[in-house]
């Protein structure tokens, strides 16, 4: 027997970033039909990671990077998370301090902007072992009703 299994369609008009529902405290609207599943690790060695490594890892004071462009990191972005677009990661590297992990996300599972931005890194000479992925990014962040901010 052979299953079949295709993505519903993608809409007109998409929204990447799950909105808020007017009057609805705790409930968001997601748009199930835009981008590409992400795989789960971004590049080889690359550890991916969930909600509570990235919340253990802000206890820490650790670096937080929304790989997203701009236009959506000033929407609404997890808080202490720094903005460096997909397309200029490996310039601005010096930006990242090296000897500690740095977390990367974008707008979730069917976004391609933080892994681009860590295989811009890696290509870049970035040491592996300090980059995480955390592939759910803000969709899952949101939907699980966890706070966001907008960006700078």
């Amino acid at each position: 027997m052979t299953l079949t299994i295709e993505r519903i369609a993608p809409r007109e008009s998409t929204c990447q970033v799950p909105e808020p529902l007017p009057g609805e405290p705790g409930l968001v609207q997601v748009d199930a039909t835009w981008g590409e599943i992400q795989p789960m690790q971004a590049a080889a060695r690359v550890r991916t990671v969930g909600e509570l490594d990235v919340m253990a890892h802000l206890e820490k004071d650790l670096p937080l990077v929304d790989g997203r462009t701009h236009d959506y990191h000033v929407v609404s972005t997890i808080p202490r998370a720094k903005n460096i677009p997909h397309t200029e990661a490996a310039a601005r590297m010096d930006e990242l301090n090296q000897d500690q992990p740095t977390i990367f996300f974008c707008n979730g599972p069917q976004c391609g902007q933080s892994p681009m931005a860590i295989r811009a890194l890696l290509e870049a000479g970035y040491p592996t072992d300090k980059i995480l992925y955390y592939r759910g990014g803000l969709h899952d962040w949101l939907t699980l009703g966890l706070p966001v901010m907008a960006g700078e």
